[in-house]
C-alpha cells in the first residue's frame, strides 16, 4: 500500500493525505477543536498511546513533525523552472571523514565510486529547495535549508527534488543519512564505512548492503511510516535486531530467533555487520544476495 501511495507520480498528493492523517491524531490526542492549532508532538515527550498510534516505540522523529506540524504554517514556496546543479568536493588532506546527508523530502541515491570525496548532481523546481553543501575539518554536510517538516512545500504538489550522490570509497567514512519523507537508495557496498546512522520518515527505502566489507560494522536504523528494504551480503555475517511491532516483516533466507534475523555466514566469518533496526508502521522486506553488478 505504502509503495502504491509514495509512488513517483503521487508523491506529493501522499504527503498532503499523510498530513491531514496527522493533523486528525493530533486533534483527536490534543482534544483540539476543528479549526483550531492542530497539536504538535516531539517523540521524546510523546504519550504512550501517541506512540501506540504512530508505531510502537519506534522514535519517528521525522514522521510525527511534518504530519502533525501546527497547522497554521502558510506555505510561501511556489513552483518554478527545474533547476539543474552539479557540485564536487575534494578530499583534502583528511585521513577519516563524517558525512551528514539531510532531505526533508524528496527522491535521494547514494552510492560509492566517486573520484573526489563528494560527486553530486541535484534536481529541484521551488528554491527554498536548493541544498546546501559544506566541508570543513573532515565533516561533509549535505542538506535541504527546511528538514525540519516540510512548511515551504505545503499545497504544492508537483514539486520535485531529486539528489544523487556519489562518495569517495576509500577514506574511512561514519555516515548519517536523514530523510523526512520520500524515496531513497542506499548502495553502500565499496564505501569503507566505520559507521552508519539512517534516520527514515515516511516513504519507500532501500538500504543495500551486499558485498564485501573489510571490517566490523554497526548499522542503526530509524523508520517510520515506511516500507524498507534491506538487502544483506551472501558470504558476510549480518545479523538484524528488530522487535515486533505495527509492521509487516518478510526475511527469506534469513534464521529467526525471538527479535534476531541472521544469514548463514553469521558467526563463521571474520567481518560482521550488526544492524539496530526501529520500525513504525509498514513493512520490512529483509534480502540476502550478492551485489548488483555495475552498468
Amino acid at each position: 500500500m505504502l509503495a502504491a501511495i509514495l509512488s513517483r507520480t503521487a508523491f506529493g498528493k501522499a504527503i498532503h493525505e499523510f498530513q491531514a492523517i496527522g493533523f486528525k491524531l493530533a486533534d483527536m490526542l490534543t482534544g483540539t477543536e476543528a479549526g483550531g492549532q492542530h497539536g504538535v508532538f516531539v517523540w521524546d515527550d510523546a504519550p504512550s498511546v501517541t506512540r501506540r498510534l504512530l508505531g510502537a516505540e519506534a522514535p519517528l522523529r521525522h514522521t510525527e513533525v511534518w504530519l502533525l506540524a501546527s497547522g497554521c504554517v502558510v506555505s510561501t514556496a511556489s513552483v518554478g523552472p527545474l533547476q539543474t546543479e552539479s557540485q564536487s568536493v575534494e578530499l583534502g588532506d583528511a585521513e577519516e571523514v563524517r558525512v551528514e546527508i539531510a532531505m526533508g523530502a524528496g527522491e535521494l541515491e547514494v552510492t560509492g565510486g566517486a573520484e573526489e570525496l563528494l560527486e553530486a548532481d541535484f534536481q529541484y523546481n521551488v528554491a527554498e529547495l536548493r541544498p546546501e553543501v559544506e566541508y570543513a575539518d573532515g565533516t561533509l554536510v549535505v542538506r535541504q535549508p527546511e528538514t525540519n517538516g516540510l512548511p515551504n512545500l505545503q499545497n504544492i504538489s508537483d514539486y520535485r527534488n531529486e539528489w544523487d550522490l556519489r562518495l569517495y570509497d576509500e577514506v574511512p567514512m561514519d555516515l548519517s543519512v536523514d530523510v523526512g519523507a520520500g524515496i531513497c537508495t542506499l548502495q553502500l557496498a565499496g564505501l569503507s564505512l566505520t559507521g552508519l546512522d539512517v534516520r527514515l520518515g515516511a516513504g519507500e527505502y532501500t538500504i543495500d548492503l551486499r558485498g564485501d566489507w573489510a571490517r566490523d560494522l554497526n548499522v542503526s536504523i530509524e523508520a517510520g511510516a515506511a516500507s524498507l528494504t534491506v538487502q544483506l551480503p551472501e558470504d558476510v555475517g549480518a545479523r538484524v535486531e528488530l522487535e515486533a511491532g505495527p509492521h509487516t516483516v518478510d526475511a527469506p533466507g534469513l534464521t529467526r530467533e525471538g527479535d534476531f534475523y541472521t544469514n548463514a555466514a553469521y558467526g563463521a566469518s571474520d567481518v560482521t555487520l550488526e544492524i539496530d533496526l526501529e520500525m513504525g508502521i509498514g513493512e520490512v522486506n529483509l534480502e540476502v544476495g550478492e551485489a548488483a553488478t555495475a552498468g
